[in-house]
């Protein structure tokens, strides 16, 4: 889950000074380098050689049904049908929902479970047990499959899961089995709803050093106890997948791919396939010693000029608005995809992420953070889903 860069700061001024653009940003009509610019744009895309392709002839060749074409799932008050026409539309097998544990502290062992949709503020009935079955049941029938992929939110200005860390092994101990608490239910739910596959965890990268490895088979094997479908872990981009040592335990590797590709606004896109070589080296000589498939759990990228630089990181919320840049976010796609999408290693990939039910004139808030929905890149991403 990309981290926020900067999290309720309380910088009055700076409000007062955002606040005249942020209403411009809030009506910003949807035809701005959306649906006049976005034919044209996925046009010139598809048609365009790279003059540094890299990607194995078969990208584009037959069709591989077993590959996960998937979107991160955002919960919210309702699941209908018309909410899933879209990803079929646009070639979309797998869906990831994203229940949550609450975190009072990254050094707090206890992780509070919310089962039914709660009354405060931020509760959706997707992200409850009832509206995850549901979801589940109604992708099902549209040929969608669903991973199941908990996430713990931490409390903290600017916390994120990698931040979790236990001042001693008393503390861990009891970690350790709050989250095994928090996990097993979820794997409950997985299995109750027959879900196609199952997440134990995201970016938690103290927990999953080696020196808690034999908690982590534990837990491993109490939930296979209860799941019987495939499991795998999400972890992060930045050095975690290398350190974790149970992956053996799990049937796909999962990575959270907010890889860097370019510190320049606006890339080219030979720039950004050339900016995915090393991580592709990378990864590939140490798929080759895990010997597991690998799985882009979350991959996305915001509609800014920088959103090659730094794409785990979400738009600053109270940062003065900059224009929206479809183009640049659609680039990032289709070198997503050329490098990407016929590596023999990589499995498939979920991108992040899909609000269901969003329209194409708001709100404009979801519009300039990380969907591609009604934009250029959502096309990118039908095409290339439907290889």
């Amino acid at each position: 889950m990309p981290v926020p860069f900067v999290l309720w700061r309380r910088w009055w001024l700076l409000v007062l000074l955002a606040a005249v653009p942020l209403l411009v940003l809030w009506s910003w009509p949807r035809h701005i380098g959306g649906t006049d610019a976005g034919p044209a744009l996925n046009q010139q895309l598809a048609s365009t050689p790279s003059a540094s392709e890299t990607a194995p002839s078969s990208a584009a060749g037959s069709f591989d049904s077993t590959r996960l074409r998937g979107v991160s799932w955002v919960g919210s008050d309702s699941a209908t049908s018309a909410d899933l026409e879209p990803l079929r539309k646009a070639h979309v097998t797998w869906i990831a929902q994203m229940p949550f544990g609450w975190q009072a502290g990254a050094a707090d062992p206890a992780i509070r479970v919310s089962t039914g949709r709660r009354a405060s503020r931020g509760s959706y009935w997707g992200e409850s047990d009832a509206g995850l079955l549901h979801t589940a049941r109604l992708a099902r029938q549209h040929g969608i499959r669903t991973l199941l992929k908990p996430h713990l939110w931490v409390r903290g200005n600017g916390a994120w899961p990698g931040d979790i860390n236990m001042k001693n092994q008393a503390d861990w101990d009891a970690w350790f089995a709050s989250y095994t608490s928090f996990i097993l239910h979820y794997a409950q739910v997985a299995e109750e709803g027959k879900f196609d596959a199952f997440c134990i965890g995201t970016e938690l990268l103290y927990p999953t050093k080696p020196a808690h490895d034999k908690a982590w088979r534990r837990l491993i094997r109490q939930i296979r106890k209860v799941y019987q479908g495939p499991l795998t872990y999400a972890a992060n981009w930045s050095g975690e997948y290398q350190q974790i040592r149970f992956w053996d335990a799990l049937d796909y590797v999962g990575i959270q791919a907010y890889f860097p590709l370019s510190p320049a606004a606006n890339p080219s896109l030979d720039t950004l396939i050339a900016g995915w070589q090393p991580h592709l080296r990378e990864l590939a000589a140490w798929q080759k010693k895990v010997k597991k498939p690998i799985v882009f759990t979350e991959v996305g990228y915001k509609t800014t000029p920088d959103a090659a630089a730094r794409p785990w990181e979400w738009p600053e919320r109270l940062a003065l608005p900059i224009a929206p840049d479809e183009a640049t976010q659609a680039r990032c796609y289709e070198a997503l995809f050329r490098a990407c999408w016929g590596q023999p290693w990589l499995k498939g990939m979920f991108i992040w992420k899909w609000y269901p039910g969003l329209a194409p004139d708001g709100p404009a808030r979801r519009h300039a953070d990380f969907t591609p929905q009604h934009k250029p890149a959502e096309a990118v991403l039908a095409r290339w889903y439907g290889q």
